[in-house]
């Protein structure tokens, strides 16, 4: 997922005073403008650390993070790879880019997730991964997709860049595939402005992404000040999540009752929330709604487009994909920085969202 599909906020970043500690620190020690420096190499063993595995491979962006993924992979050249008829543009891109060809599955309704009911009659011989991606504070159902994919012989990359941090059936998020992908994108929950990083216990992975990578030096590098400034957010990242999520549950309760906003199923595992959404019962009111909330100072917006509409001389489909195009049409999403805001800040938009959506 890209470092550039929100619009930053001017609540976001945050004030830190680890950050700028950070940043002076690496001022002084000349680090900020080396290629190689201690920050990187830590930051990708804290990394490591923080999602249980042994490797870690930091990057310029989460969108070159999905492509050095499936290229790391090693899928035969024109391979399909399954991903959500609903998901961010540049993972349709990364795909391509990779030489290989995207195969469209459903999503559940009301929800934003791959539906996993549907994903093994989109296996044919061709198929070779599945892309899934956890958006908008939902989850996808990781260890059905697994099941799946072991019986089918497919490698799958998990797309967590939306949710790092997030918990599923007691494992992190990004975790669960043979490959995970992070962003630090100027929006992110962890931000450096650009950048991104797999996670994988496969040693073979890890190698040939670094091969992927190396052009006589790091082609899609993180920068030791990127890496700097990141490593105070990371020991922040679950208290902070905490919060977010605290945040969410009362504008949850805000929604309850509306006939208007529909938000999706309960989800028993750990969500975390870069995006919050909601589906609007008229998608033809979306525009209306979101201009009243940003008139507000509420960061609402719509959804992705997804790739219902994709010609099918790039991908292939399975069948006519109602519950993506619906989402396409009907999902808004508020950015998360309002759900670290003080309590009069995010009591109003609590108060805002009731009041729009009917509450």
């Amino acid at each position: 997922m890209s470092d550039s599909d929100s619009p930053q906020s001017p609540l976001w970043p945050l004030e830190d005073d680890d950050v700028r500690d950070a940043l002076l620190a690496a001022y002084a020690d000349g680090s900020w403008g080396k290629y190689h420096g201690p920050h990187v190499p830590r930051l990708e063993a804290e990394l490591a650390q923080y999602f249980g595995v042994p490797h870690a491979f930091s990057c310029a962006s989460g969108t070159i993070a999905v492509e050095i993924a499936l290229r790391a992979l090693n899928l035969p050249e024109g391979a399909e790879v399954l991903l959500a008829a609903y998901d961010f543009a540049g993972n349709f891109r990364a795909i391509q880019a990779a030489g290989l060809r995207p195969a469209l599955v459903d999503i559940e309704p009301n929800c934003w997730r791959i539906d996993v009911s549907q994903l093994e009659a989109a296996v044919t011989p061709e198929t070779k991964a599945v892309l899934v991606s956890h958006l908008h504070g939902d989850l996808a159902d990781m260890p059905a997709v697994m099941e799946i994919a072991q019986r089918h012989q497919l490698q799958v990359v998990e797309d967590a860049c939306q949710s790092p941090g997030a918990v599923i059936g007691g494992r992190k998020a990004g975790t669960w595939g043979d490959v995970g992908t992070l962003s630090f994108g100027g929006s992110k929950l962890l931000t450096a402005g650009r950048g991104g990083a797999i996670v994988t216990s496969r040693p073979d992975v890890f190698q040939r992404a670094k091969v992927f990578c190396e052009r006589g030096n790091h082609a899609f590098p993180l920068s030791e000040l990127q890496a700097a400034v990141l490593l105070p957010q990371l020991e922040k990242l679950d208290a902070r999540n905490q919060r977010r999520a605290a945040a969410v549950a009362r504008l949850r309760d805000a929604t309850k009752n509306s006939t208007a906003w529909n938000s999706p199923p309960p989800c028993d595992d750990s969500p975390v929330y870069y995006k919050v959404g909601w589906y609007l019962a008229d998608p033809a009111a979306r525009e209306a709604t979101c201009a009243r909330l940003q008139s507000a100072g509420v960061a609402i917006d719509a959804g992705f487009r997804g790739f219902a509409k994709r010609p099918d001389s790039w991908c292939r489909k399975l069948g006519q994909l109602p519950e993506a195009r619906r989402a396409a049409e009907a999902t808004i999403t508020l950015h998360h920085p309002v759900l670290l805001a003080d309590e009069a800040e995010l009591a109003r938009a609590v108060e805002v969202v009731r009041e729009v959506a009917g509450g």
